[in-house]
């Protein structure tokens, strides 16, 4: 039998648990992929988490947390950063769709935060869109470490920043406030597929 979906940040992130401990150990399930699911679909949607995620091909929130059709609403853009229309994207799964959950996901060996330390280190600058993401991750660089540790301690910092923002916009913060939303910041592990929370 279906389970039920779940409906409060806490079983939506237990959900997400046991999705990504399924991709971890090779027992993915692929659920919600059925003809019956898509038939379904067709009338609207009831994902139960928003991931707002790099572009990393190798870290698709469906797969690493083993979800199908339906199940979440995913956001991606190089190095998680926020313009208004992520932002937007955001809110309307929240405001519109009652989605209990939002995961800002970085993840081990971010491209952009490497290309964002990298930039500020030498100064140099990069093709201009490229640099508007390093420019927006630059807040988040990890000053008290250095080379390999400081691109690593900047990921984290990163999904910080971007939480920290994500939960300060006022209709999010509202939500929270009344309990129907939560904001977590999570990290992909590459090398042993496992996403923490931090």
């Amino acid at each position: 039998p279906e389970e039920p979906r779940p409906s409060t940040p806490a079983q939506a992130l237990l959900a997400l648990n046991a999705g990504n401990r399924r991709w971890r150990t090779f027992r993915e399930q692929h659920p919600h992929e059925t003809e019956v699911v898509r038939r379904t679909l067709v009338d609207g949607q009831h994902p139960f988490a928003i991931v707002l995620g790099c572009i990393d091909s190798r870290v698709a929130p469906e797969l690493v947390f083993d979800q199908g059709l339906g199940d979440l609403m995913t956001v991606r853009t190089a190095g998680e950063v926020l313009d208004e229309a992520v932002r937007g994207s955001i809110a309307y799964g929240v405001l519109e769709l009652g989605i209990p959950l939002v995961v800002v996901l970085g993840h081990q060996s971010c491209g952009a935060v490497s290309a964002a330390v990298d930039a500020d280190e030498s100064g140099a600058l990069l093709p201009a869109h490229i640099q508007y993401l390093a420019d927006e991750i630059k807040p988040a660089i990890d000053r008290t470490k250095t080379g390999a540790a400081r691109k690593d301690s900047t990921i984290n910092a990163n999904v910080s920043l971007i939480r920290g923002r994500l939960a300060a916009d006022p209709d999010l913060a509202a939500k929270i406030a009344d309990g129907s939303l939560a904001i977590v910041g999570a990290r992909y592990e590459l090398t042993t597929q496992l996403v923490h929370q931090i």
